[in-house]
């Protein structure tokens, strides 16, 4: 007998009573992760579960039995705990925000802001440190202001390692794996109710792509997603770790974040006027978005780059060389070769985009020089790391004095 055939994936989702209900709403939505009577009612429900669970309330939802639930429901001061929290988010979500008061309202402004990570709390395990922390504090000052952003970047099913020790004492790793399902994670569907796919070219291979939402307040995040039974095992792995594997592997998923992040907005139907690379893992956006302009207006890629280049915002974290992203020209052309050629560029014309000096044959291709040369505002993340970035980028305008170089500290 093929017992193959007879297997069968099931997705396991809380289903709360009526009275309930805004349990998962709430759990749904990371505004409660800085909002300490929410953080305190979802302890309440349970709290050696709550530690448990890495405090995350959507598997904690799933786990609890259906006499504690039923004991939730006859408890008065947690009913109405949970009814002022739910009423409290409401208001959070209907008040009528900073960015509203100030610009009456108007909605010119699209910003997409991508990073590699997101750190937003532990029971989204998605992020490793200050890149993740810093991007993840960016959308919920956003929600705050209602600032109209979205955030875009890559789910991964394992995440970043967790440290521990042996019972030698040495330090030891493990990875984890992320079941999305208890996770505060949405995935994007068509009106027919089929999970929203989009496809991207990778060495002359066809993968599919799927895309996830997280509510963090206000602000959507979306999540790319490779890992899907009709994609070859070595394209699944795309989105297993985050800063896995070899550069092979790491151009890929900067590829999926620049380059299908942008393809993944456009098929929810968002065109940010605006998209911020939070470090130079998303720099291949800048490409996409000359792409797509010059396809839809006709117009050669310097004219297209030029009009991009404006909307283009990059903030660099690393203060040191060997932190950057650099690949070999092989390497481009295996995954880029046909991409930029398509846009009339030549070989050197596009290795040169990456390069301090473009007629240098032997520097590789730097992912944050490529991010500077297509952005019209650059900054570090501190005015010290300004000057530092200043210092070290300073060839690429060579008939400019450091202190008048276009950086914003």
């Amino acid at each position: 007998m093929d017992f193959s055939k007879m297997l069968h994936r099931f997705t396991v989702i809380p289903s709360l009573p009526p009275e309930l209900a805004a349990l998962q709403r709430i759990a749904y939505n990371l505004w409660w992760t800085w909002e300490p009577e929410a953080i305190e009612l979802f302890r309440r429900l349970d709290p050696e579960l709550w530690q448990a669970t890495r405090h995350n309330p959507v598997e904690m939802l799933g786990i609890l039995q259906q006499v504690t639930l039923e004991g939730l429901k006859a408890d008065e001061g947690f009913m109405s705990h949970l009814s002022q929290v739910d009423e409290k988010l409401n208001e959070y979500l209907a008040a009528k925000t900073w960015f509203e008061k100030v610009y009456n309202g108007g909605k010119a402004l699209q910003a997409a802001y991508f990073s590699m990570e997101f750190g937003l709390h532990e029971s989204l395990p998605v992020y490793s440190g200050g890149l993740g922390i810093l991007a993840g504090d960016h959308l919920k000052s956003a929600s705050d202001l209602g600032i109209p952003l979205v955030g875009v970047g890559l789910l991964y099913r394992q995440g970043y390692f967790r440290q521990y020790l042996n019972i030698e004492g040495w330090q030891q790793e493990f990875y984890p794996e992320n079941d999305f399902y208890n996770l505060p994670l949405h995935l994007e569907k068509d009106p027919q109710g089929a999970p929203l796919v989009f496809d991207l070219d990778l060495a002359g291979r066809k993968v599919n792509v799927q895309i996830w939402r997280v509510r963090v307040g206000r602000v959507p995040l979306y999540l790319l997603d490779t890992n899907l039974d009709e994609n070859s095992p070595e394209d699944r792995e795309i989105t297993t770790r985050l800063y896995g594997g070899d550069q092979d592997m790491r151009i890929r998923q900067e590829i999926l974040l620049g380059i299908g992040g942008i393809r993944a907005l456009r098929l929810l139907g968002m065109e940010p006027n605006v998209c911020h690379m939070n470090e130079g893992h998303a720099a291949f956006l800048a490409l996409e978005r000359i792409r797509l302009l010059m396809e839809e207006r006709k117009i050669r890629f310097s004219e297209a780059r030029e009009a991009v280049q404006a909307g283009n915002v990059f903030t660099t974290h690393t203060p040191v060389e060997a932190g950057i992203d650099h690949f070999a020209a092989d390497l481009l052309e295996k995954y880029l070769g046909r991409y930029y050629r398509g846009m009339g560029l030549s070989r050197e014309e596009f290795l040169g985009l990456g390069r301090q000096n473009p007629k240098n044959p032997h520097e590789t291709f730097c992912m944050a020089v490529l991010a500077l040369k297509l952005a019209g505002h650059s900054n570090g993340v501190s005015r010290l790391h300004g000057e530092v970035s200043r210092k070290m980028w300073k060839n690429l305008w060579p008939e400019l004095p450091e202190e008048h170089l276009p950086w914003f500290p």
